[in-house]
């Protein structure tokens, strides 16, 4: 169940790091900043790497450089955690 929520969540956060992306380029409404961090903390931290280097997204800004592996492996750590106590 734990590994559908990783899959659904960072397919999505993928998705919304490429739509942001297109939507910079056309210079159209954005997606804000603290959103896309916040989907990287809830879990969707490997979405949102995959988004940032396929996309070439975000990937000078100091904060999705730190931030987004770090809750990467935060988030990995827990995963593990949980699977050794089930």
């Amino acid at each position: 169940m734990i590994m559908i929520y990783y899959m659904i969540f960072n397919i999505g956060t993928f998705i919304i790091y490429g739509i942001d992306k297109r939507k910079a380029v056309k210079r159209k409404w954005r997606i804000s900043e603290r959103t896309l961090l916040s989907l990287a903390l809830f879990g969707g931290g490997l979405g949102a790497l995959l988004g940032m280097y396929l996309f070439r997204h975000k990937t000078k800004h100091w904060k999705f450089r730190i931030l987004v592996p770090c809750f990467t492996v935060l988030h990995l750590v827990l995963y593990v955690m949980v699977i050794r106590l089930l």
